[in-house]
């Protein structure tokens, strides 16, 4: 039944493609010169793109711009040069032919275009809900592992890290499912439930990062109670051009040797593009543990993709493959020597443990136990203009192979595999502008299918099915903008059942022998989610926000069904069929100044969630833990929580010196449970409070070939985190660090075709000793020779970043 309507879907999909076919003719152009507003003179490579069309084009050396067979309706577009401030407006094509715009020079730029996934893009300023953009120049200058270690330095994100090359996103406190993160239009759908399983994106494949802070569930339902995290790939190039990038990067502290070349073209009429990405690397260190064994890894990826655009829209179809092996810390020492010891094979039949070399902490190949991931992704997005109207279609398929090889004696065989096929879709229809309301309806949901092919089991062999449908409205009056709408979600998944025998074979129920692994269940969640919001500009450059908003979660497989230990975590988790949805109530309250010279903006929050789910460690009669398979045992429960707090960004630009920055980002958040004991007060797992201080110094251009040349200094601060989970040893307090970054680059021009991107950069430049108080590793097992418990953070890492773009045509 749930296939016939994905059929359904689909074959709406094709027919509407069809009916479009035929609705070429109402097409249109426009051109236009963007100067500067102070000097008049034309604005060379300015940017002119209309991002609900994904088409664009650059000026020429006049500043002259044109751009052909664009739809008759209207649409957003967006006017950027680096160095200039902005321009956002929506213009009705069927009227307007000619756009000529003046650009002010600005130092601070926070309007930077966002695109929510309501019925149109807008400015960050303009939407209610709190919203952040990473820029690709951000990105470019960034150190990093992985796409989500890349962002986690910003206001109110967070990370939970695995090791060096695993990362989890974590907004306002909120991580696991409860955070969505897309990527062409699509949500990303691994296995997001564990701890050590990361997202399964190419970092050198995103261009710019979207960070949407608060429930998103009336737009994207289940699992985006916390936010959204949507990662752009590169925007389609300009008619008649082809255009290269080759990334290289080199860190020193694991010896992280990074690739990539993408190749993208557009003719007119077809556009395409093809990367390939490739990381590898070994242990890395810091001076307490030196290497972290088996903290290494191993990345490549590929995608492609090809469409059409067209002046009844486009259709670009976009397939990927990312494949990630990394190691599984375990943390295990020896006791005399408190130094890391490895897993070996005497013989066939004889397994033991030898102090791990120095050697081997330079080493670049797999070793037990590991994980070997491999996502597959194809999506199909598609727009149509139906006269004042559009239609947004987007299909992905994804597919999650999830191994885990863990025993030295059968090292080439894994142990866990979970394989996890997801179809999703999105069908959105943005109806035509009016005076009283601009409206979008839309559906979107998924279907998943989950295997466990493997010879141990953590989680039941799943299916699920959901299906949610919205109404957003948005009106704009005078200077007030609002936003709001409804939602209504279901969402359907059931358990498959398991039983095992005594040599833990999986056997028939009747079976003499067998005993229960995984009970059947089946379980239904619905919900209502909701949002209603507005922006006001009280000053000219004054603007202030307010959204109140209301989300939705399902609990996850691991949640209801987990019964096993989870490699990794160093933990035996247990489900609890019994939780209920979460649903959650957020305020949200903003106000942004920008100025020639200083800009101000502070968000605060308050977030009441009814039947919050968390993992709590489970003590026995003892008092002590309760012990499963050498392992804590760890079991689902749910409460309900408060959490608040917010985020304060500041950058001050000092009059006359052009060449100085100083900015600053606080974010804090409190996570809290009602009618709890002292122990139990704190929800475990969330970030400790976040100060990130930066002097910044910019110079434009130096002599012939030198320009966007940048220099920094960085205060990453983490304060003391004391209010932890205590209950049953569940959570350990975590001191304050603070960590001290230098960052510097530039352009270099080589003739007038060619330019080369160099960044130099040096993270925790004093080589502190430190533990994050998200990291899995802060639990693993004590070293007693030092007496400290867990694994520590990276130590110093010298980075240097090579970028080469290049023209073909």
């Amino acid at each position: 039944m749930r296939l016939k309507y994905i059929s359904i879907l689909l074959l709406f999909i094709i027919s509407t493609s069809e009916i479009q076919a035929g609705n070429r003719s109402a097409k249109t152009s426009l051109k236009g010169i963007i100067t500067d507003k102070n000097t008049h003179q034309p604005i060379y490579n300015a940017s002119v793109y209309f991002p609900d069309l994904q088409r664009g084009t650059t000026t020429n050396s006049d500043g002259v711009y044109s751009i052909s067979d664009l739809p008759k309706t209207t649409v957003t577009i967006q006017i950027s040069c680096i160095g200039y401030r902005s321009i956002t407006q929506r213009i009705n094509l069927s009227q307007v032919n000619e756009l000529n715009s003046s650009l002010e020079t600005t130092i601070i730029e926070l309007n930077e275009m966002v695109i929510t996934g309501q019925s149109t893009s807008s400015e960050s300023q303009r939407t209610p809900s709190p919203i952040h953009v990473v820029s690709t120049e951000t990105l470019e200058q960034t150190t990093s592992t992985n796409i989500i270690n890349a962002i986690s330095k910003q206001p109110g994100i967070s990370e939970i890290t695995t090791g060096g090359g695993i990362s989890k996103p974590v907004i306002r406190g909120l991580g696991y499912n409860r955070v969505i993160v897309l990527n062409d239009g699509i949500r990303q759908e691994g296995q997001q439930w564990g701890d050590e399983h990361g997202i399964e994106i190419d970092e050198y494949s995103v261009s710019k990062v979207e960070l949407l802070k608060g429930p998103a569930s009336l737009t994207y339902g289940s699992d985006a109670m916390a936010g959204v995290i949507n990662l752009i790939s590169d925007p389609n190039t300009p008619d008649s051009t082809i255009r290269g990038r080759v990334s290289m990067n080199y860190q020193s502290n694991n010896g992280l040797w990074g690739g990539s070349v993408i190749l993208n073209g557009n003719t007119r009429k077809i556009v395409w593009g093809a990367q390939y990405s490739t990381k590898s690397a070994h242990d890395y260190r810091n001076k307490y543990d030196g290497a972290v064994y088996n903290s290494r890894f191993s990345e490549d990826a590929f995608n492609t993709h090809i469409g059409i655009n067209r002046s009844w829209g486009f259709s670009k179809l976009k397939f990927s493959s990312y494949h990630f092996t990394p190691g599984i810390v375990e943390g295990e020492r020896d006791s005399a020597t408190g130094k890391f010891i490895k897993p070996i094979a005497v013989n066939d039949s004889t397994a033991s443990d030898e102090i791990v070399s120095n050697s081997d902490g330079n080493s670049y190949s797999f070793q037990t136990p590991h994980q070997e991931i491999r996502h597959y992704k194809a999506v199909l997005n598609n727009l149509f203009i139906l006269g004042n109207s559009a239609l947004k279609t987007t299909l992905g398929w994804q597919q999650n192979q999830r191994k885990e090889f863990a025993e030295i004696l059968d090292k080439d065989n894994y142990q866990l595999y979970f394989l996890l096929n997801t179809v999703t879709y999105d069908v959105k229809l943005d109806l035509p502008e009016n005076k009283w309301v601009n409206l979008t309806i839309g559906t979107n949901g998924m279907w998943q299918k989950s295997e466990n092919r493997g010879e141990e089991f953590l989680v039941p062999e799943y299916s699920l099915f959901d299906f949610g449908f919205y109404v957003i409205g948005k009106k704009s009056y005078r200077k007030l903008d609002l936003s709001g709408g409804v939602r209504y979600d279901i969402r359907n998944i059931d358990g498959e059942p398991l039983f095992l025998n005594d040599n833990e074979e999986v056997v028939a129920e009747t079976d003499a022998n067998a005993t229960t692994k995984f009970r059947q269940f089946s379980s239904k969640y619905t919900g209502f989610s909701g949002s209603l919001g507005a922006t006001y500009p009280l000053f000219e450059n004054t603007h202030a926000k307010l959204n109140i908003s209301r989300g939705f979660r399902a609990p996850n497989i691991a949640e209801l069904g987990a019964n096993g230990v989870h490699e990794g975590t160093i933990r035996y988790e247990l489900g609890n069929v019994r939780l209920k949805a979460e649903s959650s109530t957020q305020l949200d309250l903003g106000l942004l100044l920008e100025y020639s010279h200083f800009s101000f903006e502070i968000n605060g929050f308050y977030n009441q969630i009814q039947n919050y789910i968390y993992l709590e460690k489970v003590a026995n009669r003892a008092g002590s833990d309760s012990i499963i398979d050498g392992n804590s045992l760890f079991t689902y429960t749910s409460g309900n929580a408060q959490l608040f707090g917010g985020e304060i960004t500041t950058d001050f630009h000092p009059h006359k010196l052009e060449w100085i920055h100083f900015e600053n980002t606080f974010s804090l958040v409190v996570a809290k449970q009602a009618n709890r004991p002292d122990s139990a007060t704190y929800l475990p797992f969330t970030p400790a409070t976040k100060w990130m201080c930066t002097l910044r110094v910019t110079k434009s251009s130096w002599g012939k070939h030198f320009s966007k040349l940048f220099a920094n200094v960085e205060l990453e601060y983490y304060f003391k985190k004391e209010n932890v989970y205590l209950a049953n040893n569940t959570e350990t307090p975590t001191p304050d660090y603070g960590l001290v970054n230098l960052n510097a680059g530039t352009d270099f021009r080589l003739g007038k075709k060619w330019s080369v991107t160099l960044v130099a950069s040096m993270n925790n430049l004093l080589d502190v000793a430190y533990q994050s108080h998200l990291s899995r590793l802060k639990y693993a097992p004590e070293n007693y020779v030092t007496g400290r418990t867990g694994v520590y953070n990276m130590g110093r890492n010298v980075s240097v970043k090579l970028i080469v773009p290049f023209d073909v045509r």
